[in-house]
């Protein structure tokens, strides 16, 4: 097989990039880097000659600060899909936040413009795959909910159910390699956590000892648990301690 990542040089994307490779598949690693930019569209039907199908984590960015980000993100998907449509592409992976959809993020426009990502893709007529993720682990540090201080860390006070990226990483490799595959996939991790904790915890193994204080999150509802799994989502390890080790062991190799 051919396949394409979109936003290949990403925490999800890298990973998947790097699993493909493993299983010998013919990769085109796709980012502005590689010279095409999804919310233009320049160079992405070029990039796409050939492919089989599409793994789509990218989070595009607005050239130039051209337009708001919710309205870059939904220009990428059409792009995308249209991209996908003319190259006769039979396989769409797409990346998605579990939740997104709930009504109390009515006015949180990254959500808004997720919704209307799985939408286009939903309406595209292509065989494709939503896989829709709880926050990551990774997110512990995220400058959207984290603000860095010399003296101390202050971070937002949401309640999260965290997921590896390897596990995610994993999840989208295995449905690009499925031709069959469709519909939605919905993961989250074993462990409840507030955020607060989640990146004391990770700062702390990667050898920051400053105070994490926590903050009132942007909306009420993230500290109430919007954010956490359905009760359909498949939960997959690790859990928190075996992340840790597992971050542990990168930085001090």
């Amino acid at each position: 097989m051919k396949i394409a990542v979109l936003g290949a040089t990403g925490t999800a994307g890298s990973r998947v990039v790097r699993r493909l490779k493993d299983e010998n598949v013919d990769v085109v690693a796709v980012s502005r880097a590689s010279g095409v930019d999804l919310v233009t569209g320049d160079g992405l039907v070029d990039a796409l000659a050939g492919v089989d199908a599409v793994v789509d984590v990218s989070n595009a960015l607005p050239p130039n600060g051209s337009m708001e980000w919710g309205e870059a993100l939904t220009t990428a998907t059409r792009n995308v899909v249209d991209a996908c449509g003319r190259r006769k592409v039979s396989r769409l992976v797409f990346l998605s936040i579990l939740g997104a959809e709930d009504p109390v993020f009515d006015e949180f426009p990254y959500c808004v413009a997720k919704r209307e990502q799985e939408s286009i893709i939903g309406e595209s007529g292509l065989n494709a795959t939503i896989v829709k993720t709880t926050q990551w682990y990774e997110f512990a540090t995220n400058p959207a909910a984290v603000v860095f201080h010399d003296d101390r860390v202050e971070v937002q006070d949401w309640l999260v159910q965290p997921v590896a990226a390897d596990t995610v990483a994993d999840v989208l490799v295995r449905e690009a390699l499925d031709t069959s595959g469709g519909g939605q996939v919905l993961i989250a991790g074993p462990e409840r956590i507030r955020l607060p904790e989640l990146a004391r915890r990770r700062l702390k193994t990667l050898g920051d000892e400053r105070p994490v204080h926590a903050i009132e999150p942007d909306l009420p509802v993230l500290a109430e648990g919007a954010l956490l799994a359905w009760e359909r989502a498949k939960v997959m390890g690790p859990g928190l301690e075996e992340w840790l080790a597992s971050l542990r062991r990168e930085t001090t190799r």
